[in-house]
């Protein structure tokens, strides 16, 4: 009975010592690694979709104290965002952009807060010469809402600010 458990620690000690499966795995794992870095290096990675982060300011008013601030994330297709419309001493509209961009053409959403109430609108935006242009916004009688003038030009000018 004494010899038993120094024997079994000692047949644990000699099997796990000389297991072929940990010294299969270890040579896999680094052959593995390596031939997939090579593959990866030379052949299968796809161009990275460019990231751009672009802000845009546009002042208006009298005294030129409303603003809309534009965030721009443009990675590839894809463009997300922040855009904020700050009248002076009125309620703002404070919230993000999500849309598809095609070439200089940007199709969005723009989900918004405004007087504790969240809405949407649709936008369009071109960048153009270090500007974004934006069609402007009607208001649709039959609605109430506003809406993006699809027959307008692009009009509402952003300057590009670092």
């Amino acid at each position: 009975m004494k010899y038993i458990i120094p024997i079994c620690m000692a047949a644990l000690a000699i099997a796990s010592c000389s297991s072929p499966q940990n010294n299969t795995n270890t040579a896999d794992t680094v052959s593995s690694s390596t031939t997939t870095d090579t593959i990866i290096t030379e052949r299968d990675v796809p161009s990275a979709p460019v990231h751009d982060t672009l802000r845009f300011v546009r002042t208006e008013g009298k005294t030129n104290l409303d603003s809309t601030t534009v965030y721009l994330n443009l990675q590839g297709a894809t463009v997300t965002g922040q855009m904020n419309w700050t009248p002076y001493e009125k309620d703002s509209r404070k919230g993000t952009l999500k849309g598809t961009r095609s070439g200089d053409m940007i199709d969005a959403t723009w989900t918004f807060m405004q007087e504790g109430m969240t809405d949407t609108l649709a936008l369009k935006f071109e960048l153009k010469n270090n500007q974004l242009l934006q069609k402007p916004l009607k208001l649709n009688t039959k609605t109430g809402r506003e809406q993006t003038d699809e027959s307008a030009d692009y009009t509402v000018a952003y300057q590009a600010k670092k």
